[in-house]
C-alpha cells in the first residue's frame, strides 16, 4: 500500500477528485493548507498599504491506495491539476505497512 498526498491549487481540486474516482479511488481526505514553494508569495495593496502574503491557500488530497493504482493516480493528479504554471503542486508518495478498519477489523489492503 502506499500513501499519495497531493498539494494542489484549490481551483483544481473539483476536476483531481474527479479524475481519480474514474479510475476507482473510493477515498479520500482533503485538507486546506497554506504554503508555498519556489513561487515565495506575493504582495498585495489593501487600503494604500503593501502587504506581503508568503503562505499561499492550497489543498491537500491524501489517499491511500493498492500499490497496482499508484501509477494511475499519479498520472490522474498531474493531469487534472497541471496548468503549466508555478505553483501547480507536488505530489509525495510513502510507503504504509498496514491499514486497519475499525468497524470490523479488517486489515491491509482489505481495509482500505
Amino acid at each position: 500500500m502506499t500513501k499519495l498526498e497531493a498539494v494542489i491549487q484549490p481551483s483544481k481540486l473539483d476536476a483531481v477528485k474527479d479524475a481519480l474516482m474514474e479510475i476507482g479511488v473510493d477515498g479520500m481526505t482533503i485538507l486546506e493548507v497554506r504554503g508555498h514553494g519556489r513561487q515565495k508569495g506575493h504582495t498585495e495593496f489593501y487600503r494604500g498599504r503593501e502587504y506581503t502574503v508568503d503562505l499561499l491557500p492550497k489543498v491537500k488530497v491524501e489517499v491511500v491506495l493498492d500499490d497496482a493504482l499508484v501509477e494511475k493516480a499519479v498520472a490522474a493528479i498531474v493531469g487534472a491539476a497541471r496548468s503549466g504554471k508555478i505553483g501547480d503542486g507536488k505530489i509525495f508518495l510513502s510507503k504504509i505497512d498496514d491499514a486497519i478498519r475499525i468497524r470490523n477489523e479488517e486489515r491491509g489492503a482489505a481495509a482500505l
